[in-house]
């Protein structure tokens, strides 16, 4: 089995399910030494996410909003943001082995077990959102997570926006919607507070896995001041976005490899 094309494939798989199905396939035989890493192979930048002929697209401002906890309708449009972004984590996390090549052997198998991961957490939280009556696309989303795909391209650009940048924003929103749901005393917010404990925990490493290989690329590029190359990258990207943090979940982000420095950088005060 050819490494780069089997991602490839998996990555334009639209149906969640069969993408979760034939991306195990792939694994199991990458972490038994079935899969040949192609010599030449090009990497395709992609022009549309794998979910558009699943999901319907519209722009982020257009997608139901979040917070109306105490209502069926409310979690289920709570789940299905958390679903989406879980989805969308797994062709990213695919993306990263798949785009850069040439790698030491514990990049692609770091950003594999990330992918691994982040299925299990759709499916996780899918099984929720069926629990409510409803599935995944049953709502509109939004092609956020895919735009920062196609906006980082290289490999210091892409640690930095999507496991530091975004993945670590995660970290705080987390958080932040576990202490609103803990005011519900009902088993099923339980369910969902579990599931969300779950996900943070996992994805600190998944920073943390960001963290390292965006130092490596600083390496790789003779850049010493990590700490303003993370700042440039991601202000070039997301411009006016970096300082705006009112709240920062200190110790995932001190865990996932933030220094306190970075984190009062971030919220523009002394909170580290």
């Amino acid at each position: 089995m050819n490494f780069y094309k089997s991602l490839e494939e998996i990555i334009l798989t639209s149906n969640p399910y069969e993408k979760i199905d034939r991306f195990k396939k792939f694994y199991e035989k990458y972490k038994n030494g079935k899969v040949e890493f192609e010599k030449g192979f090009t990497p395709t930048v992609f022009e549309k996410p794998s979910f558009s002929d699943y999901c319907t697209i519209v722009s982020p401002k257009d997608v139901p909003k979040r917070g109306k906890f105490d209502t069926k309708e409310g979690r289920a449009i709570l789940l299905h943001a958390i679903a989406h972004i879980e989805y969308s984590a797994i062709d990213l996390a695919l993306d990263a082995a798949y785009r850069f090549l040439d790698m030491p052997k514990k990049f692609y198998d770091d950003w594999l077990e990330v992918a691994d991961d982040e299925c299990r957490h759709f499916l996780m939280i899918d099984e929720l959102l069926k629990e409510l009556g409803f599935k995944y696309s049953d709502f509109v989303v939004h092609s956020a997570l895919f735009e920062a795909g196609k906006k980082s391209l290289k490999l210091i650009e892409r640690m930095a926006v999507v496991p530091r940048y975004l993945e670590a924003n995660g970290l705080d929103s987390n958080l932040k919607i576990v202490k609103k749901l803990s005011s519900f005393k009902d088993n099923f917010t339980q369910k969902i507070i579990n599931a969300l404990d779950i996900i943070l925990y996992e994805e600190i490493f998944h920073v943390k896995k960001g963290d390292f290989w965006f130092r490596w690329a600083c390496e790789k590029e003779g850049i010493k001041d990590y700490k303003k190359a993370y700042f440039d990258v991601v202000e070039k990207i997301y411009p006016g976005t970096l300082h705006s943090k009112p709240f920062i979940n200190i110790e995932a982000r001190k865990s996932a490899g933030f220094s306190c420095d970075e984190i009062n950088m971030l919220s523009r005060k002394i909170i580290c």
